[in-house]
Formats: C-alpha cells, sequence, structure tokens
C-alpha cells in the first residue's frame, strides 16, 4: 500500500441508546466493523483514538423509566454498565466508552449550540405544539399516544404506529390524548430553535454528490442523494422535555437539546475525556486536517452522520469533516426482523450467557455475513456450519495437525542454526498476496472481503500440508519432514498475524502456542531462529453440536411468544374508569371475611351460594365464581367482601354483599384476599 497521507484518525461508533440492551444485529451493523478497521489501523502502527458511548437522553429514555417505573438515572446506569460490559466480553476495544451524561458531554455539547447561536445560524421560530394543561408540560412525540390514521390502532405513539410501521406526526393521530395523563391535550405556542438545513443544500451537493460519489458505499450515497434531491427542511434542536442537556439561551427555561444535536457531539466530548486521562491534545483529532474522521453506523443514521452532523461541523468551522460513513444494512434472525421489543433477537448479554468461550466464533459470523451493502440474516444453522466447516476444519484443523507433528517428531523444537525462513517461494509469495489483498480491503472498508483473504493464508497451509506429507517423508528423510512442518509454523504465524483483528482471542493464543510475542503488526518480521521452543498445543475451536443449535432455536421461539403473551395480556386490561371522589371511596365498606359454607345454586353454571363470616355478621352471599372453584374445596377461604351493598335476590335467594375478584385477560377469577395470616374477620380494608 502506498503511504497513508494521514497522521492520525479519530473512529467512531454510534452512540447507543441507554434505555435497554442491543442485540447481535447492532453488533454487526456499526461496532464489529468499526472494532475490524481499528484493530487493522493499530496493526499497521497507526495513531488511532476509538470513541463510542451511551446516548443516554431523549424521549427513549424518560419512556424506559416510565415502564420500568423508575427514574431515568436509574435505566441509564443500569443499561450504560450492561452493554459496556457486553462490548469488552465481545472484544469491542474502544478507547473510551463515555456517557453523554457527563458534565464534560453538557459543557461540550451547551458550547457547541452556544458557538452557532452567536453566530447567529439557528433560526428561532413559534410553533404551536400539543400541551398536557394537567402535568403542565409540552408533550414530546412519544408522550401522545391515539388512534392510527392507518390501521385503527388505539396505541399509536405521536411518531410511529408500532402494529403497522407508519411514520406519524402527533397531528396526523385521532383522538390523541397524553401518557402523563391520559388527559387530551390542548394545543400551545412554543419557541424552538431550528437548524436551517435548507440553506446547506448547494454545499451538501458539492461535498457529498461530487466530492464522495466514487469512494462512500452505494446504499449510502444514494440514501444521501435522496434526501438532498427531495429537498431539506429545517430541523428543530431544541425541544420542551425536562430529561436533556438545559438550553444555553435567553428565553429557553424548560427546554433540553434535542437529541440528534446532543449526541453526535458526544464523540467530541468523549474523544475531550480520553485526551484529559491520557495527556493528549483532543483537539488533533477533530480539528487538524491531517486526521481521519470515519463514522461506523446502521443505516437507520446515515443522515443524522452524513447530512446534520456534517452541517454542524461545516457551520461552527474548526471541525474537520468525516473522509467516509461506511453504513451497514439491516441484519434479520431466522426469516424475520431482529426487534427487541417483539422478542425476535439474540441480545449481547444473552450470547454471553449462553457461549462465554465462543467469543471469536460470534465476530467470525458476524463479519462473513456483514450485511455491507444489502441486508442479511443470522441462522444458527449457518452459524454452525461456519464454525464447524470453517474454524474448526479449516483454521483449527491446521494448527493443530502441525503443532502436533511438531512435538511427536522434533518435541517442539525448531532445529538448525541462525534465522529459519520460509523456504517454499511459492508459499511466500502466495501469503504475500494474500497481505495485499486484507491491506486492500480492509482500506475499502470491505471487511467479508478482507477476513476471507485472510482466512486464505490458513487454507493454503491446509493444502501444502496435505501436498507434502510431512507424516510420511518422516520416515525416509526426517529433513525434509522437518522443512515442511517449519515452513507450516511460518504460514500459521502469517494466519495468526492477519486474523488478529477478526479472532484476537484465537491469535492470542496461536502466538501463545509458537512462543512469539503477540500482536505480530503487518510490518513486523516473523522470526524462527533455530533452537526455538513451541509450547504446547492446544485446540482452538470445539465443535458445536446440533443439540445446542436446537436448544437456541427452540428459546428463540419461546421468548417471542412470551413476550407476544406479556403484551395480549397487557393490551386486554381494561380502561380505568372515570375519576370518583375520596367521599365516594370512604363510602364503601370493603371487610374481610372468611367462608364458612359454599354449595352450587341448583339450575345454574356460575353461581355458589356463600355463608361467610364478616366480623359484623354471618350472612349469604351469591357469587359467580362455580367455573373456577369447586364449593367444597374454598371452605374456610379468607375472602373480601363489600358489605354495604344494598341487598338483591338473586335466584330466589337474597343476596346481602359481593366478594372481590380479579379478572385476568382471558376471564379467569381469582380472590383478592389478605396474604397475612392473621387478620381477622370484620377488618377494614382501606
Amino acid at each position: 500500500m502506498g503511504q497513508d497521507k494521514f497522521k492520525r484518525y479519530t473512529i467512531t461508533a454510534a452512540l447507543p441508546y441507554a434505555n435497554g440492551p442491543k442485540h447481535i444485529g447492532h453488533l454487526a451493523g456499526a461496532y464489529i466493523p468499526a472494532d475490524l478497521y481499528v484493530r487493522y489501523l493499530r496493526l499497521k502502527k497507526r495513531d488511532v483514538v476509538f470513541v463510542c458511548g451511551s446516548d443516554e437522553h431523549g424521549t427513549a429514555i424518560a419512556n424506559q423509566a416510565m415502564k420500568e417505573q423508575t427514574t431515568p438515572r436509574a435505566i441509564i446506569d443500569k443499561y450504560h454498565e450492561l452493554n459496556k460490559h457486553s462490548f469488552e466480553k465481545l472484544g469491542i476495544s474502544f478507547d473510551i466508552y463515555h456517557r453523554t451524561s457527563e458534565p464534560i458531554h453538557h459543557e461540550t455539547a451547551q458550547d457547541f449550540f452556544r458557538n452557532l447561536n452567536e453566530k447567529g445560524i439557528f433560526k428561532v421560530e413559534t410553533s404551536e405544539q400539543y400541551y398536557d394543561e394537567e402535568a403542565k408540560q409540552f408533550l414530546a412525540d412519544r408522550y401522545i399516544i391515539g388512534t392510527c390514521p392507518s390501521c385503527g390502532n388505539d396505541g399509536a405513539y405521536g411518531d410511529q404506529c408500532e402494529k403497522c410501521g407508519t411514520s406519524l406526526s402527533p397531528e396526523e393521530l385521532i383522538n390523541p390524548k397524553s401518557t402523563l395523563t391520559g388527559n387530551k391535550p390542548v394545543r400551545k405556542e412554543t419557541k424552538h430553535w431550528y437548524l436551517p438545513l435548507d440553506k446547506y443544500e448547494g454545499w451538501l451537493k458539492e461535498w457529498i454528490l461530487e466530492g464522495h460519489k466514487h469512494d462512500w458505499r452505494t446504499n449510502v450515497y444514494g440514501q444521501c442523494k435522496s434526501w438532498i434531491d427531495g429537498g431539506l427542511h429545517p430541523r428543530a434542536v431544541t425541544r420542551d422535555l425536562d430529561w436533556g442537556i438545559k438550553v444555553p439561551a435567553e428565553g429557553a427555561d424548560g427546554k433540553v437539546l434535542y437529541v440528534w444535536f446532543d449526541a453526535p457531539i458526544g464523540y467530541i466530548s468523549a474523544t475531550r475525556q480520553w485526551a484529559l486521562d491520557h495527556n493528549k491534545d483532543w483537539e488533533l483529532y477533530w480539528k487538524d486536517k491531517e486526521t481521519k474522521l470515519v463514522h461506523f453506523i446502521g443505516k437507520d443514521n446515515i443522515v443524522f452522520h452524513c447530512i446534520v452532523f456534517p452541517v454542524m461541523l461545516h457551520t461552527q468551522g474548526e471541525f474537520i469533516l468525516p473522509e467516509n460513513v461506511p453504513a451497514n444494512e439491516f441484519m434479520n434472525l431466522e426469516g424475520d426482523k431482529m426487534s427487541t421489543s417483539r422478542g425476535w433477537s439474540i441480545e449481547m448479554h444473552e450470547y454471553l450467557e449462553d457461549f462465554p468461550h465462543k467469543i471469536d466464533e460470534l465476530r467470525y459470523y458476524l463479519t462473513a455475513i456483514a450485511p455491507e451493502t444489502s441486508d442479511s440474516e443470522f441462522t444458527w444453522k449457518d452459524y454452525q456450519a461456519r464454525v464447524n466447516n470453517e474454524l474448526v476444519a479449516i483454521l483449527g484443523n491446521f494448527v493443530n495437525r502441525v503443532m502436533i507433528l511438531m512435538h511427536k517428531y522434533f518435541d517442539g523444537i525448531v532445529a538448525g542454526s541462525g534465522k529459519i525462513d520460509l523456504s517454499d517461494k511459492a508459499i511466500n509469495e502466495a501469503i504475500g498476496n494474500c497481505y495485499d489483498e486484507v491491506e486492500q480491503a480492509f482500506e475499502s472498508y470491505k471487511f467479508r472481503q478482507a477476513q476471507t483473504a485472510a482466512m486464505e493464508i490458513a487454507r493454503l497451509g491446509n493444502r501444502y500440508l496435505t501436498e507434502h506429507e510431512p507424516w510420511k517423508a518422516y520416515k525416509e528423510n526426517p529433513e525434509a519432514a522437518r522443512e515442511v512442518l517449519h515452513n507450516c509454523l511460518h504460514i500459521i504465524a502469517h494466519a495468526a498475524t492477519c486474523l488478529q483483528a477478526f479472532l484476537p482471542n484465537t491469535a492470542e493464543k496461536i502466538f501463545a502456542m509458537l512462543n512469539l510475542k503477540n500482536n505480530l503488526s503487518f510490518d513486523d518480521e516473523i522470526v524462527f531462529e533455530g533452537g526455538h521452543q513451541l509450547n504446547t498445543a492446544a485446540l482452538l475451536f470445539e465443535k458445536i453440536e446440533d443439540e445446542v443449535i436446537e436448544r437456541q432455536i427452540q428459546k428463540l421461539i419461546a421468548k417471542k411468544a412470551s413476550l407476544e403473551q406479556v403484551k395480549e395480556e397487557a393490551s386486554a386490561v381494561a380502561p380505568a374508569k372515570e375519576n370518583i371522589s375520596f367521599e365516594q371511596f370512604s363510602g364503601l365498606d370493603i371487610r374481610t371475611g372468611t367462608i364458612l359454607e359454599a354449595e352450587k345454586v341448583a339450575k345454574t353454571k356460575k353461581l355458589l351460594k356463600l355463608k361467610i363470616d364478616t366480623g359484623i355478621d354471618v350472612r349469604t352471599v351469591v357469587s359467580g365464581i362455580a367455573e373456577f372453584y369447586e364449593a367444597e374445596k374454598i371452605i374456610g377461604q379468607q375472602v373480601s367482601i363489600l358489605v354495604n351493598l344494598e341487598p338483591r335476590e338473586i335466584k330466589g335467594i337474597l343476596s346481602q354483599g359481593m366478594i372481590l375478584m380479579a379478572e385476568n385477560s382471558s376471564g379467569k377469577l381469582s380472590f383478592v384476599a389478605p396474604t397475612e395470616s392473621d387478620i381477622n374477620n370484620g377488618s377494614v380494608i382501606r
């Protein structure tokens, strides 16, 4: 490869929302590609900083807090740690995994806003938005639900109907209501700051459509062109929320920076923190023209990283722009779209729980099927086939055979004097070609191709070993067998060097067996001296059996079914009735009682006649619970009973009260009764 024109590299991976665990589709989309590229740059001994972190603001966090009945802070703390730990275990080698809730980020984002505001970049406009009068709060899109105009779903959000997938605006919802209070919102004027993207269409056409037509991926370029050709519009950079970074401007009380504006600045604040921690100058990595900036994202983030954030950087004036944004498409799972909310996903932490020692196997497979220019699909059987037929049968088998033969015939000692070179010129040339292809593929962000080229070295080794059969040659010519195996050691070392980015743990094991230093760079010479002692051979991979894969498939199906059942039960919950006053509630006299007698009411299916000791008296109650309880089995059951309900004749029996029952979505009834054993009959339920 030619001389690199950049002195340093700033590599970012999309900041994941800290509102839940992330699945392997996210891993394949942004984090493994970014890690592969960074590891390659380090192998080339280039100056690189790799930044990422949790995106901890916006309605996604606040909504998750409401779902889990906790605070936004508790949510971000919980999921930041979960995702950070998962990334570490999966070998994603960030230089820093930061947080947008940190003070340095708030300071950086506010300074960025203030700079643009003082330059007069923003447009300030007043518009009408939905407002909850009881909560005294403007409502973000996700704080409004109503009926979807497309499919009639009553639980559609103000930005999207999750049932039919239609993108919406709050104004399109039928019968909108606030998720905070359930009230119908009103329209109220509010002021916001807007980034006028339309003013920069000409600049974007020149920078993207002319400047990056040939070096950006076609899917990225095509989406950018579609957005620009369709006409850009001003985009609000502020919103009315109480969770986020306060807007540093006059008249901005109660407003925070919109998360799309705040989040990408997180790359800068993360770099600032890393620089403080390592005594570096952060500005060199964001403002020096000899620094290469590359964003790794999924396709749903293309507009923000290719249009919006570059406009922000451009208008600020001092920052470099991304040289490339190699966004991946989506990865599906077993024939369907991967989705945590639908239960059709493999979360990173779930994989780690089930396969704690198969990290490189996942990295290898996700790279092999990476959705670089079109959607791809993860299937457990294909995962099994790739591991067994490629990692086990090709790489693992080659390394194991060579190491065992070296120990069997030569006690694991590289014999001879001085430096022992790879003597087969044809193999040496073929390996050199593999290096060239690996480097060219990496420089072009073609990571599947790079991995295939690196694995080709192991394939070369297998063919070479099979053709030369040192186990046969040893009987008549031990020195010929020794030369073949020495050549194989070189091949193994080169394979490990080229595969380090993809299989870091495996490469480390191979270097340990070869007794070579770890992290050999592409420019390091691989040297075996005469008398070099190899370490003990060890298996690199284990074959994955059918039952293991079947267990994962069944687990996936069960998870989806369980989540669907939970959602079905939740959606079947009856809505709350209209409010009553405290005086009305105080008029209800609910006591604890015990069933003394029970019998079926003749000629009915549902009714039981009960005698209940209420602590006040013993009275008769007719209750429709015969479908769920046998009379003789509920004698002695403690219940809750409304004792001041007006008596009513049912099937000729005077019923003097009502026992309280809970009914689930399928109509099953259960007693509402005290759980403590020392609650006496007649105790008042308040």
